[in-house]
C-alpha cells in the first residue's frame, strides 16, 4: 500500500510551460538527396531553373546550391510531363488521373515559396480522352493536349481551362491524302515550330506526322513513316525536322518535301534489330550538329543496357548508366542568352542533363572528351544500400580542410566547369558549424557529406574493400579494349547498387573530430581503425583476433568466415587510412561500437559478447560472453540458434504455454478480486464522507498496460546494444575512474573499471575488472546510456573539455547514470544504484523506444540558457522529449509514419536536437526539436516586371497570399472556441512510478507582457485567430485597438488552459473584428484586421 504514497515530480508551473516553448518545437525542415522515383522533368532556361517531378504526386524545383522549392499534389498522383512558362516562375504539372495543376512560385514572410494556385481534371469533360503526349506552345500561352483519341485540345494558360476549339482527328484525317487515310492511332508527339508560333508537328502512333496551321486550321504537309513513331524534334531553323521510331531508327524529313524524306532511315547501332529510340534531341552548332538519345540499343546483345547517346560529327559517345533513363534536357547557349550576336543561327548546347531513375547526371559538352560536372546537391547518397548513418558536430577547420582536398583528390575525373544550374538567390546565412553526416554503405564504403546547410554535398570517400584480399579488384588498364568496343559506351554516374562481397556491409560507425580518429565496424566481425593522414603512405596493416567466446569450448560458429587481410604493404592515398584492424570472432555482424580517443581503446560488441581493445598497444584488453549457457552454436541467418533435439524443444514449448495460461489465469483472478474491493471500498465512501487526501493518494497512480514479462532465455537476449565510455564513481563516492558500461539485449548492464596508464601509455597495460552489474526486472533491451553530473549535464566526451568545447564535469558532487531500455527511462544514484526516477513509456501507451540521444537545447532567444534532455524515437515514430533529472515528459509529436520501418530504423539524432532519417532509399529528412537550430531553404526568386500576367477572379479564391503585401490570411475561430484556439499542442505529461521524495525545479520565469503605444511583446508562441461579434463603427480607434490586444494577453498569461474571453466596454454595432495574432520567430508581432467597408488593415508589430 506504501507505493500509493510514493512522491512524484512537483507540478510544472507556468515559468517552466513557457521556457518549453523557447526549447522544444517539432519541425520538418527539409529533404536531402536525390528523389524517390523521378518521373517528370523540366527546365527554364531564363530563368536557369530545373524541375523534378516523381510518381508519388512532388514537384520539385532547383535552383544555385541553397535555392529549393518543393510542393505535393494533394491526390495520390503520379507526375506524368511538367513544363516551366518560362520567365514566370510557374510550372505546369501533367498527372497520370488526367488532371493539370498549375504552380506559382511565390513570396511569403520574406522568403519564395511554391504554392499550387490552380488545377483542372480533364475527366469532367465528356469529349477528353485520357493525355497521352503535351507540348507547350512557342509563347506559352496554350498547353497543347493530345489524347488517346487521336485529338488535339488545347489548355488556355491565363485563365487556366479548356478553349472551345480543338483539333479532332476526322478534321485532320480530312485534309489527308487518300492514300494515308486510315486510323493513325494515339497522339504520340507534338512538337511546335521553332519559328512560327501558329504551326506544329502531330505525330500519331502509326507513323503519320502532320504539320498543321492552327491559324488556318488546315493541314499544310503530311508525312508518312513506315515503321511506330515515338517522339519527334525540330531543327532549329524550321525547315528540317527528325522522327525517331520503334525499331530504334531516325528519319530526316525536309518541311516543303513530303513525298519522301530529305535522308534515307538511319539505325545507328543495326541492322540487327534494336530497341526503340524514345526519346530525341537536334541541336545547331558551329561546328558539327549534335543528335541526342535515348534508346536504341541492339536487342538482343544490349537490350538491358539503360544508354543516352550523343552523336557530333566524328565523336560517339554511349554514356551507360545503372538505372532506366526517365527523360533528359539539353541546355542551350541560345534558350538562355536574350543579346543578338553571331550565336543566333545555332542552339550552341553547353551541357546535357541526364534524369534517370535513381540518380542525376551532367554532362559537360563544352570540354573535350565530354566528362561529368560534380553535383553541388542532388547527389546519389543511395549509391550503394546504407546500412548505418553518423552525425558529428562541430568538426574543426583543419581536419575539414584535409578532408576537401583528400576529396578533391578523388575527384580528378570530373570537369572543371562550375554548376550551370544558378537561379535564384539564397538568402540562408553561413552556418555557424561544420557538421559532417557519414553514411556506411553495403560495398564496404563510407561516405563523408557536408551536413552544415541545405545543400548535402559529397566530401570524401572512403573504401575499406582494398583492405581485403578475397575483394580487391585489380584495376584494369586496358583502355584499347574500350576504343575498339562498339557501340562506344562509357559508365557514368554514381550509382550502384551491386556488392560483391556482403561481408563487406558497415553496420556501426565512431568518429572523434578532434583527434582525427576513424573507427568502423562492419558484418564479418571487422572492426577498422583509421586516422588521417596528409599525405599517401604505403604499409602493411595487422590484424588482432579477440575471441569473444574463447570461455566456451563447445561452441560451434557455422556462419560466414572473416575477411581476410591482404599480406605486405598496402598503398593508401592521402586521407584517412588504416591503422590496425580487430577482427572479432566469432564474425558476426558489430552491433555496438564505442571509441574514446583520450584514453585510445575501443570496444566493439556482437550477439555473442563485446571485446576491449587497446588501439596504441594493438592487442586485446578484455572480452565478455553474453551467451547463455543453453546457446551453443551461431549461424549467419538468426542472432543464435542453439543445439536442441526437436522432443525437448517441443516439450519445453508446451510447458512454456502452460506457464503463461496459469499465468493469466492468476492475474485475471486477481483482477476480480480487486474490483470487488474497489467496488465495497467505493460503496462506502459513497455514504461517508472520505478523505481527500486519499482520493488523491488512488488517483495519483497511473492507468498501465499489462506488459508481458521477457523470458530471459530468449535467443536474442545476449546481443549487445551499447557501450559507453565514462569516468565516474563506480565503486566508492569519494574516488572516480574510467569505466566501460555495456548494455544488453536481456536488460543487462555490465559495468568495468578500467586502469588506463597516463606516463607509459604504449608500455603499460590497460587493465579492465568487472565492478558491478545491473539486471534490468523486465528484461527489456538496454539501448542507451549515459552518466549525469551533479549540475545535470552529461559528462562531455573525448578531449571536448580540453579543446574548451565543453565545460569539465562536476566531480564534487553525486553523480547518476540514466537508462534507456525500449520500455522505460529510469536513473540510479551512484555508486550505490539505488533507483531515482523511471517514466515507464510501454506500460503508458504500448510504444517501445527506438533511438535515442542526448541532446544539449539551447533557448531560442536567451543564449545564456541551455539543459541537457533525452531526444527519443518510438516504433510508432513519435519523437519526444524528456528532462534528464527528472525524466518527465516535455514534448511529443508524430514525425514519422509507424508503417515506415526503415526510416525509423535509420533515424540518427544530432548533438543540437536535429534528426535525420532516410525519407526513401535515397532521401535524408531532416528535422529539428530545437528551434533554435533550423536548417531549411531561404530563397528568393526574382522576376521581371510585368512577366507574369494578372491573376485571374477564380484564382483569387484559393486563399494564395498576394506577393505584395506579404499577408497572410488566417483561419477563424468562432468565440466559443477561443479555448481551443489557444490551448497549447501535444498531449499531457504521463507520470510514471518515482522512488525518490523530492524534486527542485530547474527553471522559473515569469510570463511578461510589455504594452506600449507601438509595440506589443508576448513571451509565448502561439497562432491565434479570435472572431468577435460587436456593433458597428465606421472606424475602429488605436485605443480601442490596444485595449483588445491588452485583454487578449491578460487573458492568456492568467491560464493558457482555461477559456479566454475578451469584452468590450462600449459595444457598437454591425461590424465584425478579427484579432490575428501570429508570434514569429524574428518578433512579435500582432495584426488586426477590420471587416467593413472601406478600412484597411493596421499592423502593430515589433
Amino acid at each position: 500500500m506504501f507505493k500509493f504514497f510514493k512522491k512524484h515530480p512537483p507540478k510544472e508551473g507556468e515559468g517552466r510551460e513557457r521556457l518549453k516553448k523557447e526549447l522544444f518545437d517539432y519541425r520538418k525542415c527539409v529533404d536531402h538527396g536525390f528523389p524517390s522515383k523521378p518521373s517528370a522533368l523540366a527546365y527554364d532556361p531564363k530563368l536557369n531553373l530545373l524541375a523534378i517531378g516523381t510518381k508519388s504526386g512532388a514537384v520539385k524545383i532547383y535552383g544555385a546550391p541553397g535555392v529549393e522549392f518543393g510542393g505535393l499534389h494533394e491526390n495520390d498522383v503520379s507526375v506524368v510531363q511538367m513544363f516551366f512558362l518560362q520567365e514566370q516562375g510557374r510550372v505546369v504539372s501533367v498527372c497520370s488521373d488526367n488532371s493539370l495543376h498549375l504552380w506559382e512560385v511565390n513570396l511569403r514572410s520574406g522568403k519564395s515559396v511554391l504554392d499550387e494556385v490552380n488545377e483542372i481534371f480533364l475527366a469532367d469533360y465528356k469529349q477528353m480522352k485520357a493525355v497521352s503526349t503535351s507540348c507547350l506552345s512557342l509563347n506559352g500561352d496554350q498547353l497543347l493536349l493530345g489524347t488517346e483519341g487521336g485529338s488535339i485540345h488545347m489548355l488556355d494558360m491565363a485563365s487556366f481551362s479548356l478553349v472551345d476549339q480543338f483539333i479532332h482527328q476526322d478534321v485532320v484525317m480530312q485534309n489527308v491524302p487518300d492514300d494515308f487515310k486510315v486510323n493513325p492511332g494515339a497522339v504520340e508527339a507534338i512538337a511546335v515550330h521553332p519559328t512560327n508560333p501558329n504551326k506544329f508537328l502531330i505525330g500519331y502512333n502509326r507513323g503519320l506526322i502532320v504539320l498543321w496551321d492552327n491559324k488556318e486550321s488546315n493541314a499544310d504537309k503530311t508525312y508518312n513513316a513506315t515503321q511506330q513513331l515515338e517522339c519527334l524534334a525540330w531543327n532549329r531553323n524550321g525547315e528540317e525536322f527528325m522522327s525517331a521510331h520503334q525499331d530504334g531508327s531516325f528519319i530526316i524529313w525536309s518541311t516543303s518535301d513530303s513525298e519522301k524524306p530529305k535522308e534515307p532511315a538511319t539505325t545507328p547501332y543495326g541492322p540487327f534489330p534494336c530497341k526503340a529510340i524514345n526519346r530525341l534531341q537536334w541541336k545547331t552548332a558551329k561546328s558539327d550538329p549534335f543528335i541526342i538519345f535515348a534508346g536504341g540499343m541492339p536487342r538482343a546483345s544490349y537490350g538491358d543496357r539503360h544508354t543516352l547517346s550523343v552523336m557530333q560529327g566524328e565523336n560517339h559517345v554511349v554514356f551507360d548508366f545503372t538505372s532506366r533513363v526517365v527523360d533528359f534536357i539539353v541546355m542551350s547557349r541560345a534558350d538562355q542568352c536574350d543579346a543578338t550576336d553571331d550565336r543566333t543561327g545555332y542552339d550552341e548546347p553547353h551541357a546535357l542533363v541526364a534524369l534517370v531513375e535513381e540518380e542525376l547526371v551532367v554532362i559537360d559538352l563544352d570540354t573535350c572528351d565530354w566528362p561529368t560536372i560534380q553535383l553541388p546537391y542532388l547527389g546519389s547518397i543511395h549509391s550503394s544500400a546504407i546500412t548505418c548513418s553518423h552525425h558529428v558536430s562541430n568538426v574543426s577547420d583543419q581536419l575539414w580542410q584535409k578532408i576537401i582536398d583528400a576529396g578533391h583528390a578523388q575527384n580528378k575525373q570530373y570537369s572543371q566547369r562550375e554548376w550551370p544550374i544558378k537561379g535564384g538567390k539564397s538568402l540562408s546565412k553561413d552556418p555557424a558549424t561544420k557538421d559532417m553526416l557519414l553514411t556506411g554503405h553495403e560495398d564496404g564504403t563510407v561516405r563523408f557529406w557536408d551536413a552544415s546547410s541545405v545543400t548535402l554535398r559529397l566530401l570524401y570517400r572512403l573504401g575499406t574493400v582494398s583492405l581485403f584480399a578475397e575483394s580487391h579488384m585489380p584495376e584494369n588498364n586496358s583502355n584499347g579494349a574500350d576504343e575498339e568496343e562498339w557501340p562506344p559506351f562509357r559508365k557514368v554516374g554514381t550509382f550502384d547498387p551491386y556488392s560483391d562481397d556482403p561481408r563487406l556491409g558497415i553496420q556501426k560507425l565512431s568518429m572523434c573530430p578532434l583527434s582525427e580518429t576513424l573507427v568502423i565496424a562492419g558484418t564479418a566481425g571487422q572492426v577498422i581503425i583509421l586516422q588521417m593522414e596528409r599525405e599517401d603512405r604505403e604499409q602493411e596493416v595487422k590484424t588482432t583476433k579477440v575471441n569473444i567466446v574463447s570461455d566456451r569450448d563447445s561452441f560451434v560458429w557455422k556462419g560466414h568466415e572473416a575477411l581476410t587481410l591482404r599480406e605486405g604493404d598496402i598503398k593508401f592515398a592521402a586521407g584517412f587510412q588504416p591503422t590496425c584492424v580487430m577482427q572479432l570472432y566469432p564474425p558476426a555482424a558489430c552491433t555496438a561500437l564505442a571509441v574514446h580517443s583520450e584514453w585510445q581503446i575501443v570496444a566493439a560488441g556482437t550477439a555473442h559478447g563485446f571485446g576491449l581493445f587497446d588501439y596504441v598497444q594493438k592487442k586485446e584488453v578484455s572480452t565478455r560472453c553474453t551467451l547463455n549457457a543453453t546457446d551453443l552454436m551461431g549461424t549467419s541467418e538468426t542472432p543464435m540458434s542453439r543445439r536442441k533435439s526437436l522432443k525437448k524443444s517441443l516439450r519445453e514449448s508446451f510447458r512454456r504455454l502452460r506457464r503463461r495460461r496459469s499465468e493469466r489465469r492468476n492475474r485475471d483472478d486477481k483482477s476480480k478480486e480487486q474490483k470487488v474491493t474497489e467496488t465495497q471500498h467505493i460503496e462506502q465512501h459513497a455514504t461517508e464522507a472520505t478523505s481527500a487526501t486519499a482520493g488523491a493518494a488512488i488517483d495519483s497512480k497511473p492507468v498501465e498496460r499489462v506488459v508481458e514479462a521477457r523470458t530471459a532465455d530468449d535467443s536474442m537476449s545476449s546481443m549487445v546494444r551499447c557501450l559507453y565510455f565514462a569516468d565516474t564513481f563506480v565503486v566508492t563516492g569519494g574516488t572516480h575512474n574510467p569505466s566501460l558500461w555495456a548494455g544488453t539485449n536481456g536488460g543487462q548492464v555490465f559495468i568495468y573499471n578500467l586502469s588506463v596508464p597516463t606516463d607509459k601509455r604504449s608500455a603499460d597495460t590497460v587493465m579492465c575488472t568487472l565492478a558491478k552489474e545491473i539486471k534490468l526486472k523486465h528484461h527489456a533491451p538496454v539501448i542507451s546510456l549515459a552518466v549525469i553530473d551533479g549540475k545535470a549535464r552529461v559528462l562531455p566526451e573525448a578531449l571536448e573539455v580540453q579543446h574548451e568545447r565543453a565545460k569539465a564535469p562536476d566531480m564534487e558532487s553525486a553523480h547518476s547514470v540514466v537508462i534507456i531500455s525500449e520500455e522505460q527511462l529510469k536513473s540510479f544514484a551512484l555508486p550505490s544504484l539505488k533507483p531515482k526516477w523511471k517514466f515507464k513509456l510501454t506500460a503508458l501507451d504500448g510504444s517501445r523506444i527506438r533511438k535515442v540521444a542526448f541532446v544539449n537545447f539551447r533557448s531560442k532567444s536567451a543564449d545564456n540558457y541551455s539543459e541537457f534532455d533525452i531526444a527519443c524515437l518510438s516504433n510508432l515514430g513519435e519523437v519526444s522529449v524528456y528532462g534528464i533529472t527528472t525524466l518527465r515528459q516535455q514534448m511529443v509529436a508524430p514525425a514519422i509514419r509507424k508503417e515506415d520501418i526503415n526510416g525509423i530504423s535509420s533515424f540518427v539524432f544530432t548533438k543540437e536536437g536535429q534528426g535525420l532519417y532516410l525519407h526513401s532509399p535515397s532521401e535524408f529528412t531532416r528535422v529539428t526539436l530545437c528551434p533554435r537550430f533550423v536548417i531549411e531553404p531561404i530563397c528568393m526568386l526574382e522576376l521581371k516586371e510585368g512577366m507574369r500576367p494578372e491573376p485571374q477572379a477564380e484564382a483569387l479564391d484559393t486563399g494564395v497570399q498576394d506577393q505584395e503585401d506579404g499577408t497572410e490570411e488566417s483561419p477563424e475561430y468562432e468565440t466559443n472556441d477561443i479555448t481551443q484556439a489557444l490551448t497549447d499542442s501535444g498531449r499531457p505529461d504521463s507520470p510514471g512510478d518515482i522512488t525518490v521524495d523530492s524534486v527542485r525545479e530547474i527553471v522559473t520565469e515569469n510570463n511578461e507582457t510589455v504594452v506600449n503605444a507601438s509595440t506589443t511583446v508576448v513571451s509565448q508562441t502561439t497562432n491565434v485567430t479570435i472572431s468577435v461579434e460587436s456593433p458597428s463603427t465606421p472606424e475602429l480607434s488605436p485605443q480601442s485597438e490596444q485595449a483588445d490586444i491588452t485583454a487578449l494577453n491578460n487573458s492568456r498569461n492568467v491560464d493558457d488552459d482555461t477559456k479566454a474571453e475578451i469584452e468590450r466596454k462600449e459595444p457598437r454595432e454591425g461590424s465584425k473584428h478579427l484579432v490575428d495574432q501570429n508570434l514569429t520567430d524574428s518578433g512579435d508581432q500582432a495584426v488586426i484586421k477590420q471587416v467593413d467597408a472601406g478600412i484597411g488593415a493596421m499592423t502593430v508589430t515589433n
